[in-house]
C-alpha cells in the first residue's frame, strides 16, 4: 500500500478520537474482540527505541484504567554492534482488567524490530503466539549475524505462531517521503509506526502520546513532525490493512477511588525519600555516584531541588555515602544510593556511621554479580552483604521494597528508622523493581506519619563538677538512640571518629568491658527496631483447616509469588504466603510462625541467603528454591514449587490439603498431573 506524505510543517491530522482519546474506526471496520489481559513485547536494537516505544505503551494503557506491570530488559554494553543478540533491547508489558501481580510468564505478542530481537526472544513466545517483524530487517547480512542461514520469515519454522510479516522501515521511511529527512534518520521513527499500530490493534489512546512528542521535541520540529506523522501513519495502516482478522480490547480493571499515575520503582522511591524529608521538616543531601540501575533515583531527586533536595554527584562511591554520613552529621538526612559493587566500596564509611550513631539511609538496588556481572539485570544477591559487610560487630536494621509502588512506604519506613533510632538502614531494592512499573494511588501527605528528628537543643547531664554538660551517649531508654546535636548549638561540643566511645560520655575508650558494653548497646537498638508482626495470608479451609505449606519471600519476589499462591489455589491446593519487608531485626513472632508449618518454602533470586539465616536463626528447615538467572521468577515456575511442596507432605496430610471445589484429589501422586 501507499501512504501519503505529509508535508515537514504539517504531519498528517490526527483520528477523530472518542471521549476516551481513542481514534474511531469507520463503520464496517476490523471486529473488536475483547480479552481479560495480553502480554506484549517490543523488542529490537538498542538504538530501535523499544524502551521508549514500550513506556509510551504503558501511559496509553494506564489512561485507560487498566491494571499493569512493566519489565524493561536493557542490554549490558553500551553501544552493542548493531544487529547483534548482545545489542538487544526489550520491554515487556502485561495489561488487564484485573489486578496483575507480574508482567506475565510469556509474552502473547512479540514485536520483533530484526532477527536479533527475534532469535533473542522466540524462545518466550508459546506457540500460538503473535509475531510482528519488521521484514525489512530481514537482510541477508542481518541474518547471518545471529546465525540465521534462511530468513524465519520464509522457511516455515515459524509455521505454529501467528506472523505478521512488515515492511514497518520502508513504510515508514515512505510516510516521511516529504519531510525532508534523510533515509537514514526517517527510518529512526519506525518505532512509533510500530506504536501506532500497536494503539490501533488493542484500542489504545493516542492524545498522550501525541502530547508527549509534542512537548519532548518542541524544539526540533522536524523530528517532532516526523515522529507524529509516523505515529498516525501506523494506526492508519492499522485501520486499513487487511492483515488482523481482529483487534483487541482490554476493559479498565477496578481500582479504589483516587488519582493515579504510572509510576517506575526508582521514581517512586525518590518520591519516598522527599516525601520522609519533608515529614520530618529535614533537607535531604544525596551523595550519589552513577551506577547502573540506581541511577534513576539520583536522575529523580535531581528534579526536586524545589523541595529542599540536594544532590551531589560525587567522583566515586566513597564521596558518595562521605557526603551523605557528612550531611546527616550536618543535621540533614543524608541519603546515599548505589548497586552491589558500590555497596562494598561505602562498607568502610557505614561501619563509621554505625560507630557514629546518625541517621544514614543507604539504598542498594540489587543487580547480578560478582564483580560487573550483570549490571542491567536483577538479582537479590546483595542480602549478606547488607547484613554482614562491614568489619566488626556493627549491625544495622536492612528492609526490602516488594514492589514498585511499594518503593515509596519502603523508603518511609527506612528514613523513620533511620532518623527515629539514630543508626544507618540499608534499604534493598532490584533492577526488576527498580525499572518495573504499575498504578500509583496518590497518597495524602497529611495521612503519612509525622518522623520527629528530636534534636538535642541543650545540656542533658552534668560533669563531674556538677554543672550541666552534654553527654552525647546517654540514651533514650525506649529506643537506645542517642541525642542528635547538630554542630555549632552552643553547649553540645563533642568528640566523633571511628575510635571506640565510651558509654554516656563518648570519650575514646580502649577499655575491654566498655567496648563489649557499647558493642552489645548497638546491637540492642538495632534488634528493639519497632516492625510490625509478619502478616500470613491463610484462608481457613470449608472444614475449617489451615494449611501446611508455607511460602515466604522477601524483595521482588512478591508478585511471582502471590500469582503463583493464587493459580495454586485455583486448582485446589491449600497453601499460605507470607512476605518479609523488615530482614533485620525480623518481625517479633517469626520463628513461631515459621514452625506453625510442616513445610516453608523460600524463593529467593540468590544461592539461598535468607533460608541460610532463616535456619540459623530459628532451627527450621527451611527449603530454598534458590535461582541467579538474572531475570525474575515466573509465575508458572513458583505454581510447580508448590505444587511439588504440597505432594512432598506426607501422604495423608497431602490429601487433605489438595482440597478444591469438587473432588479432592486421590493422592499426591495425582496432585502432580
Amino acid at each position: 500500500m501507499r501512504l501519503e506524505s505529509p508535508t515537514p510543517d504539517a504531519p498528517t491530522d490526527p483520528p477523530p478520537a472518542d471521549h476516551d482519546g481513542r481514534p474511531t474506526s469507520p463503520a464496517g471496520a476490523t471486529p473488536v474482540q475483547r480479552v481479560a489481559s495480553v502480554v506484549i513485547r517490543f523488542a529490537g536494537d538498542s538504538g530501535d527505541g523499544m524502551q521508549l516505544t514500550g513506556d509510551r505503551f504503558t501511559a496509553e494503557t494506564a489512561t485507560l484504567g487498566n491494571a499493569l506491570a512493566t519489565l524493561p530488559n536493557f542490554p549490558a554494553e553500551i553501544r552493542a554492534p548493531q544487529g547483534t543478540l548482545p545489542g538487544v533491547s526489550s520491554f515487556q508489558l502485561q495489561f488487564a482488567d484485573h489486578v496483575v501481580l507480574t508482567p506475565g510468564d510469556a509474552p502473547d505478542v512479540l514485536v520483533a524490530m530484526n532477527p536479533a530481537a527475534l532469535r533473542a526472544n522466540i524462545g518466550d513466545l508459546p506457540r500460538g503466539g503473535v509475531v510482528i517483524a519488521d521484514s525489512d530487517e530481514f537482510t541477508r547480512r542481518s541474518l547471518q549475524k545471529v546465525g540465521y542461514t534462511a530468513s524465519p520469515l520464509e522457511d516455515g519454522s515459524l509455521e505454529s505462531y501467528q506472523v505478521h510479516a512488515l515492511p514497518l522501515t520502508s513504510m515508514t521511511v515512505e510516510s516521511l517521503a516529504g519531510s525532508g529527512l534523510s533515509r537514514k534518520d526517517a527510518e529512526r521513527a519506525k518505532n512509533m509506526f510500530a506504536l501506532g499500530m500497536l494503539s490501533w490493534l488493542y484500542d489504545r489512546p493516542t492524545q498522550a502520546t501525541e502530547r508527549f512528542l509534542q512537548t519532548k521535541f518542541a524544539k526540533k520540529p522536524e523530528i517532532r513532525d516526523a515522529n507524529l506523522t509516523a505515529f498516525r501513519a501506523g494506526w492508519a495502516f492499522g485501520e486499513t490493512t487487511e492483515g488482523f482478522a481482529v483487534r483487541y480490547e482490554v476493559a479498565p480493571a477496578e481500582h479504589p477511588a483516587g488519582t493515579y499515575r504510572n509510576i517506575t520503582g526508582s521514581t517512586a522511591l525518590a518520591y519516598g525519600l522527599a516525601t520522609a524529608a519533608h515529614k520530618a521538616g529535614l533537607p535531604l543531601v544525596l551523595g550519589s555516584y552513577p551506577i547502573t540501575p540506581a541511577s534513576d533515583i539520583l536522575h529523580a531527586l535531581s528534579g526536586l531541588k524545589r523541595f529542599g533536595v540536594t544532590t551531589l554527584q560525587a567522583e566515586d562511591e566513597i564521596a558518595g555515602v562521605g557526603i551523605a554520613l557528612g550531611a546527616s552529621f550536618g543535621g540533614s538526612l543524608g541519603v546515599t544510593t548505589t548497586s552491589g559493587p558500590g555497596l562494598a566500596l561505602k562498607a568502610e564509611t557505614i561501619g563509621l556511621a554505625v560507630m557514629l550513631e546518625l541517621p544514614l539511609v543507604v539504598v542498594d538496588v540489587q543487580r547480578g554479580g560478582p564483580s560487573t556481572g550483570l549490571p542491567t539485570k536483577t538479582e537479590q544477591a546483595d542480602l549478606l552483604q547488607a547484613m554482614y559487610g562491614r568489619n566488626g560487630e556493627s549491625p544495622l536494621p536492612v528492609l526490602a521494597a516488594s514492589s514498585p509502588t511499594d518503593c515509596f512506604t519502603a523508603a518511609l519506613e527506612a528514613v523513620r528508622i533511620a532518623v527515629t533510632y539514630r543508626t544507618p538502614v540499608i534499604l534493598l531494592s532490584d533492577g526488576y523493581l527498580a525499572n518495573g512499573s504499575e498504578p500509583w494511588a496518590l497518597p495524602d501527605v497529611a495521612d503519612l506519619p509525622t518522623i520527629d528528628p528530636a534534636f538535642a537543643t541543650g545540656p542533658n547531664g552534668a560533669g563531674d563538677d556538677g554543672t550541666p554538660a552534654f553527654r552525647p551517649y546517654l540514651r533514650d531508654p525506649e529506643t537506645l538512640a542517642r541525642p542528635w546535636a547538630v554542630p555549632g548549638t552552643p553547649g553540645l561540643e563533642h568528640r566523633v571518629g571511628g575510635l571506640e566511645k565510651a558509654d554516656v560520655t563518648g570519650e575514646i575508650s580502649y577499655e575491654p568491658d566498655n567496648h563489649e558494653k557499647m558493642t552489645n548497646l548497638r546491637q540492642a537498638k538495632v534488634d528493639g527496631v519497632a516492625v510490625p508482626p509478619l502478616e500470613v495470608d491463610d484462608p481457613v479451609a470449608p472444614d475449617g483447616s489451615r494449611a501446611r505449606v508455607l511460602v515466604l519471600g522477601w524483595g521482588s519476589t512478591y508478585g511471582p509469588i502471590a500469582a503463583a499462591v493464587r493459580d495454586a489455589r485455583a486448582e485446589g491446593l491449600q497453601v499460605a504466603r507470607a512476605h518479609l519487608r523488615h530482614l533485620n531485626p525480623f518481625p517479633p513472632g517469626l520463628g513461631d510462625v515459621l514452625r506453625a508449618y510442616d513445610r516453608v518454602v523460600l524463593p529467593e533470586m540468590n544461592g539461598g541467603q535468607l533460608a541460610l539465616l532463616l535456619r540459623g536463626r530459628y532451627l527450621v528447615d527451611v527449603q530454598s528454591h534458590a535461582r541467579v538467572r538474572g531475570r525474575p521468577f515466573t509465575a508458572g515456575e513458583l505454581t510447580d514449587v508448590v505444587r511439588e511442596a504440597v505432594a512432598a507432605l506426607p501422604d495423608e496430610l497431602a490429601a487433605r490439603q489438595l482440597v478444591g471445589a469438587g473432588a479432592p484429589f486421590e493422592s499426591p501422586q495425582e496432585a502432580r498431573r
